[in-house]
């Protein structure tokens, strides 16, 4: 897939959806002072993925926050399976440990089939983390806690999207990112 057409497919989901339906009260501030990285990865499997990860967690390791607070690492045509998404994130999280970054970088993964443990897989809660790729979302500590701290019951974030998920429903959320009504 074209680079370009990957990165506008994931800011309009960016836009639309995380911070129109506000699912991330913390990802409006650092998207709109540009501090969002998007990179596409090209890799031909898993290893090449990997690869990239490691290079963008030195990347945002060593960057100023000020400038780049947080990545989005997509890969537009590996694991469409989320099952093997699921299991790729060990090897993701492991890369974390690997690079001596825990405490300091984590992972968040979003995937067009995301489904959380025990939900059928059209439950609408699963949309939290339903993104049109599969994307590897490398935050920095630092910036959660500074967010957290002035986010009042950031606890209550999750049950929240959950509702507003719920009240939007299928057809809602099919509109909300231009999705044929079937």
């Amino acid at each position: 897939m074209d680079e370009d057409k990957v990165i506008a497919a994931t800011r309009e989901w960016l836009e639309k959806a995380v911070i129109g339906l506000n699912l991330c009260p913390f990802a409006k501030a650092v998207y709109v002072k540009n501090q969002v990285r998007f990179v596409v990865s090209s890799a031909r499997g898993l290893d090449g993925w990997l690869e990239d990860l490691d290079r963008e967690l030195d990347f945002l390791a060593a960057a100023d926050p000020e400038t780049i607070d947080t990545t989005l690492l997509i890969h537009p045509t590996l694991l469409p399976d989320f099952l093997d998404f699921n299991d790729f994130m060990q090897l993701a999280e492991a890369a974390v440990d690997e690079h001596g970054l825990e405490g300091v970088i984590q992972i968040a993964s979003f995937h067009p089939r995301f489904q959380f443990e025990g939900t059928a897989p059209d439950d609408l809660g699963n949309y939290t983390n339903r993104a049109p790729f599969p994307i590897l979302h490398l935050l920095r500590e630092a910036s959660i806690e500074r967010a957290v701290a002035v986010f009042p019951e950031a606890e209550t974030i999750y049950q929240r999207n959950i509702e507003t998920l719920e009240q939007l429903g299928q057809s809602g959320w099919d509109a909300l990112l231009g999705k044929p009504q079937t």
